[in-house]
């Protein structure tokens, strides 16, 4: 004989019941039901005197229901993936074939009694409700059983974190996934009332956020915490909750935070959660509408446009719809990216992509000539604190010079706006990186002031834009770290006091357009960049969501040229309101052009004759500011 497990294993290996056996099933319990309720009703003698009376009128009934079970199509839905809606449909065929056979009834009660067996109204709705229920008994045993056995065979134990339309629509996907990958156990939400008092949603318990909660994990076997739609901002500043979940050493997952609710395959949309989902910050809202329509039908130039933030403002730029565009970089492989990617997504946009380094002045220059740019986004530059450190004439050459024939060939050639990509190490620099971006502020500031004065000729606005770190760029703490605990460790942190300021390049890439656009020109934008973060807190808090063990935190010390915190504006400077509350305008000092330009010329000169220490002398000397940190330069500020 048979186990049950083995019956169960092969059902379920077939595709489906034909649509007969459904049908047999549904009238196998009518018949049983209708001979059970008349027993009940009339007792065995008066079942076994009107047997055949009785089986020919249940003969007309059965009937009368294939004809209901047709039009409301009972049989056609698969059984183990019975929902809400084929009950529904059991339901009214039911409820239309009681009618009838009560009207049946009727007709056939002045018919001889060894005709058609005599039933009272009371004993065939009983009948029907009876046979309703069994018929919907049948639909979800079977599947529960195939949930049991089969579509949560390997899937994980989860909790969804969210009781509202985003949590009941992820717990909604979750169940009508086949095959099953996440096993639906139960809610998390903040509110006590609901669960002191047993309340449940979908069938489920709904666990409070209290320190109780990651015993109940561990108990549950829960392998992950799904947070439903809209609710990451709630998680981010509920560290608590984190903890609770993290030191039960349990999975988070998150969708997007503007996946819809209502999107299909809600599912597909989780993501295992990331350092950068928990940072602290404010949401940052651009009118990009404003920004895609100053935009839109313009020649823009970007350089850059292979880095971080370059092919991001590539991306949000060809979004606007411009006439043209103009992408250089030097690096050919990621714009040879950059070019697939304009080919795929933005096809109707003439797009020219040139490898090429921004201090070739005849190759810039001749671009500048032929592509007519009224736009130009200037995001190219040496950015590493301590690759700079030990190449400060490169650094020279690269930034400033580079800017400058940027900036140079923008006002030949009429260009609208020019807008340059800073950095918040500009402020106080303390490194060979940040001093060659402040001078590269101060060269297009006061070259914007000329043209203003009229020292020069030109109408061409030049913009700055500053801000600090973007979480995922290239050669950021956060790939770095990832890759340390991708490897067992340990994951190196300079200091255990050092802080940063982050923002999501997406939304440093918006702030810059806006800025750029709005802009009226020499003025430097500064970024609201939120609240500092402790690098050794994110090393920390990296390592817990990734659920490696044993990962340590090694301090190296101090890099060269490498300061504790980062600063915005300089101790002198002051700021003023803009167009949007996470832009303010920086009141630095003014340079006079002629004097800048003569300096700007010495430096470039001196970094070509590569002694280092002039090279950084001259630095100083243009930029006083500039204390050298953890570096052999310190010797320059003796």
């Amino acid at each position: 004989m048979r186990s049950l497990r083995e019956i169960v294993d092969w059902y379920f290996s077939k595709r489906t019941f034909p649509y007969w056996c459904i049908l047999a099933l549904d009238l196998i319990i009518l018949l049983f039901t209708s001979v059970f309720i008349y027993w009940c009703f009339y007792h065995g003698t008066a079942l076994v005197a009107n047997f055949w009376p009785l089986m020919r009128f249940l003969a007309l009934c059965a009937v009368i229901h294939l004809v209901f079970f047709a039009i409301f199509r009972t049989y056609s839905g698969i059984i183990r993936y019975s929902s809400f809606s084929d009950l529904v449909h059991i339901a009214y065929a039911m409820l239309c074939s009681a009618i009838a056979v009560t009207a049946l009834h009727y007709l056939t009660n002045n018919c001889p009694p060894h005709i058609f067996a005599h039933i009272t109204g009371r004993c065939i709705v009983t009948t029907e409700a009876i046979a309703t229920c069994l018929m919907w008994t049948l639909r979800i045993v079977i599947r529960r059983i195939y949930d049991v056995y089969f579509r949560t065979a390997g899937a994980m134990n989860v909790f969804v974190y969210g009781i509202r339309a985003g949590g009941i629509s992820l717990a909604k996907a979750i169940r009508g996934e086949k095959p099953m990958r996440y096993c639906l156990c139960g809610f998390i939400s903040h509110d006590p009332s609901l669960c002191a008092n047993g309340t449940r949603l979908m069938g489920m318990p709904i666990y409070e956020s209290d320190p109780k909660l990651p015993s109940i994990l561990k108990r549950k076997n829960i392998g992950a915490v799904l947070i439903a739609p809209g609710r990451i901002e709630r998680l981010r500043a509920d560290v608590q909750l984190q903890n609770y979940i993290l030191s039960a050493g349990v999975q988070i997952l998150v969708t997007n935070d503007v996946v819809d609710p209502a999107t299909p395959n809600l599912v597909e949309t989780l993501r295992e959660v990331r350092v950068e989902d928990f940072l602290p910050r404010d949401e940052i809202s651009v009118d990009m509408d404003s920004v895609r329509e100053a935009l839109r039908g313009r020649r823009v130039l970007i350089t850059g446009s292979a880095g971080s933030i370059g092919s991001e403002i590539v991306r949000q730029v060809a979004a606007a719809e411009p006439a043209a565009m103009m992408l250089i970089d030097s690096a050919e492989t990621p714009q040879h990216d950059i070019r697939l990617m304009m080919e795929k997504d933005f096809g109707g946009i003439p797009c020219e992509t040139v490898v090429t380094s921004i201090t070739n002045a005849a190759r810039i220059d001749r671009i500048f000539s032929d592509f007519r740019p009224e736009y130009v986004f200037h995001a190219a530059a040496y950015k590493h604190v301590p690759m700079m450190e030990d190449n400060p004439c490169e650094s020279i050459e690269n930034n400033v010079y580079g800017t400058k024939v940027l900036a140079d060939a923008s006002l030949r050639h009429g260009v609208s706006r020019f807008v340059m990509v800073s950095t918040d190490k500009a402020v106080n620099p303390t490194n060979v990186m940040g001093c060659s971006k402040r001078i590269c502020e101060i060269y297009v500031q006061s070259l914007d002031k000329a043209e203003q004065c009229g020292e020069v000729e030109g109408h061409t606005e030049f913009i700055t834009t500053r801000f600090g770190n973007v979480l995922g760029s290239n050669g950021s703490v956060i790939p770095l770290f990832r890759e340390q605990i991708r490897h067992g460790g340990p994951v190196t942190v300079t200091d255990p006091n050092i802080i940063r300021f982050f923002m999501l390049i997406p939304e440093a890439c918006n702030l810059v357009l806006e800025a750029g656009t709005k802009g009226s020109g020499g003025e430097i934008f500064v970024f609201d960049m939120g609240k500092p973060v402790r690098i050794a807190d994110l090393a920390k808090q990296m390592i817990e969501l990734s659920g490696a063990k044993g990962v340590e935190i090694k301090y190296t010390g101090l890099r060269d040229g490498e300061k504790l915190y980062e600063e915005v504006l300089n101790e002198k400077e002051f700021t003023k309101p803009s167009f949007h509350e996470k832009i303010r305008i920086a009141s630095t000092r003014e340079y006079e052009w002629g004097a800048v330009a003569e300096a700007v010329d010495e430096l470039i000169a001196t970094a070509r004759s590569f002694d280092e220490m002039a090279t950084v002398a001259a630095m100083k000397h243009l930029v006083p500011e500039f204390k050298s940190n953890h570096s052999k330069f310190e010797a320059l500020d003796r």
